[in-house]
Parts: C-alpha cells; sequence; structure tokens
C-alpha cells in the first residue's frame, strides 16, 4: 500500500499508518489521542489509546483512559472492543459480526444487533457522518444529526492553520468533528461536564 492509500476494500488509511492528537482544555495540554493502523490478513486493525489528566496546579482532578480494537474486513467493521476508567469508573464494550449482524453490548447495554451500516465512534473513518454509530465506551446505538458548517481552519500541534471541512453532531452525540481536503480526520472539539470545551490538534 502507498504512503495514504486503503486496504483492499476497505476505508481510507492515512498517511504513516499513523493518526495521533494532543488534547487541549483550557488552552492547556491535558493529553494524547493515538490510532495505530496495521493490516492483516487482507484486512485492517485499528488500535486506539487515549490518556487525558486534568489537574489543578500539581493535583489530578480527572484521570481519563482509554484503549480499542477496530477490526475491518471486506469493507465491514468485524469487531470492535473497548476499556475505559472515566475517573475511576470502569466501562467497557463489545461488538461483534455474526450471521445476524453486528451484534454489540456494553455497560449498561443490553445485546442487540446493530443497523448494518452502523459504524463505531472511532471517527477517523468520514462514512460516520453518513450512518448509525456504536459508542465505544459503552457499546449504545445512537443517530445524532450531521450538520455540515462549510470550510473553515483548524490550528494544528505544530501551529500550523489547516484547512476542513467542519460538520456538527447534535442530538445523540454533541460535538464537532473535521476532515481535511484528503478525507483525513483533523481534530475535534466537545463541552464536558464542568462546562470546559475539549479541543483536539493534530500532531
Amino acid at each position: 500500500m502507498s504512503a495514504m492509500g486503503r486496504p483492499p476494500d476497505g476505508p481510507l488509511v492515512p498517511r504513516g499508518n499513523h493518526l495521533a492528537f494532543r488534547m487541549i482544555r483550557r488552552g492547556t495540554p491535558i493529553g494524547t489521542h493515538t490510532l495505530d493502523f496495521n493490516q492483516v490478513d487482507g484486512g485492517l486493525e485499528v488500535r486506539i489509546g487515549v490518556e487525558a489528566v486534568v489537574k489543578l496546579g500539581p493535583i489530578p482532578l480527572f484521570r481519563y483512559r482509554h484503549t480499542a480494537l477496530e477490526v475491518w474486513r471486506a469493507n465491514q467493521v468485524m469487531e470492535v472492543r473497548s476499556r475505559t476508567d472515566r475517573n475511576g469508573t470502569e466501562l467497557a464494550m463489545q461488538a461483534m459480526r455474526t450471521s445476524a449482524g453486528l451484534t454489540a453490548e456494553g455497560t449498561g447495554t443490553p445485546r442487540y444487533v446493530a443497523p448494518p451500516d452502523a459504524l463505531a465512534t472511532t471517527y477517523w473513518n468520514r462514512q460516520v457522518l453518513r450512518v448509525p454509530l456504536v459508542g465505544t465506551q459503552d457499546g449504545g446505538l445512537v443517530r445524532p444529526r450531521v450538520t455540515d458548517r462549510g470550510p473553515q481552519m483548524v490550528r494544528t500541534a505544530a501551529g500550523d492553520r489547516l484547512p476542513v471541512e467542519c460538520w456538527q453532531l447534535s442530538g445523540d452525540l454533541d460535538l464537532t468533528l473535521y476532515y481535511d481536503a484528503a478525507g483525513q480526520w483533523a481534530g475535534m472539539r466537545f463541552i464536558v461536564a464542568d462546562g470546559s470545551e475539549i479541543s483536539y490538534e493534530r500532531l
């Protein structure tokens, strides 16, 4: 595969098989969100890691850790599983493609079969703007409203200004996603429980 391309019958893979973001809160870096892409047995595996700590001076106030694996075969999501530690609250989910479809369940979410075109809330694949989504914290199904906010500019971690398409998700989810001219995930922002905004700057 070239530096940027698609696995056989699969979604667009980022340059270098890697995406990484710096997470910013109130002007201060609080963590990172990384995605690593590997072609395995003719398919694609995406390994995701998120680490964030919010501090008051030297004192940690909130910690977040999330790991996930997303497996694609023949242009379909075959498996998603994750574990999340949200400030001491443990969450988990899994989704497996069976003869019935993509069967999902998670913390507080009984087992169900997702719609045939459903994707996970991993956001790197721009197709998430068009389909129902399986949450990667608790496995719940969400159907956000998606609004095209047009072209904008976002900041990268290096300080560059990057032209992007901006999309607002509302209803079941409340966040903003950015994708660059190549269709790659370029950033995100959302409001957390204390009213502060978390923004992503691509590394």
